[in-house]
């Protein structure tokens, strides 16, 4: 399993026509950070912490004892998905309390992955609730973590009570195949939410 090769410069192509923001959202330590460092081809910005004693009180660390540091802010990173596209990566902080940060963050964006683990279904509701009540459009990726159980797809679109609509995919955040199938999942959601409307012009 690789990361995006890091470009030499920071450059956006000259032919790149469209630029878009896309929120990667979940739950405390479902692997944003990661998923970010993943894919950018530049050097990810991030705003991690160590954990302290007093965050570990407020953060439910269960299931993820090895977990030591947290974002405080975002993660930011770039992936050039076509000559003509390219994807601006925002990672927002898990914990209920940076909702307001949540908000902040969804200005100019124009969907979002929720990243979710089969451990930690019910910690998705939060997230996905705030999406909805923004009308911001959004996809599902199930991070793979090692020993996390596995469900059929039906169950888990039950258990997170989703739409027909809404993309509904796997993922390895360390993995590059993966995590830009499951970018490419909300970017072909996107599209087919604006087509009808441009069609109608």
């Amino acid at each position: 399993m690789g990361s995006a090769p890091v470009s030499d410069h920071v450059y956006v192509s000259d032919t790149v026509r469209t630029a878009v923001k896309v929120l990667i959202v979940g739950h405390f330590a479902v692997g944003k950070t990661t998923f970010v460092g993943t894919l950018s081809e530049i050097k990810p910005l991030r705003t991690e912490e160590t954990m302290t004693q007093a965050g570990a009180l407020i953060d439910d660390l269960a299931g993820i004892p090895n977990k030591t540091t947290t974002t405080v802010a975002m993660d930011f990173g770039r992936l050039t998905l076509s000559e003509h596209l390219v994807l601006y990566l925002f990672g927002a902080p898990g914990q209920k309390r940076f909702t307001q940060l949540w908000k902040d963050m969804m200005y100019g964006a124009l969907g979002a992955l929720v990243l979710a683990d089969t451990r930690r279904l019910d910690q998705s509701f939060d997230i996905m609730g705030l999406l909805e009540e923004h009308g911001m459009p959004y996809a599902v990726a199930v991070n793979q973590f090692d020993g996390a159980p596995v469900f059929p797809e039906e169950e888990i679109r039950e258990a997170l009570d989703l739409l027909p609509e809404t993309p509904l995919v796997t993922c390895d955040a360390r993995d590059t195949a993966s995590s830009t199938k499951a970018l490419i999942s909300l970017v072909e959601h996107l599209q087919t939410r604006t087509a009808p409307a441009q069609e109608h012009r």
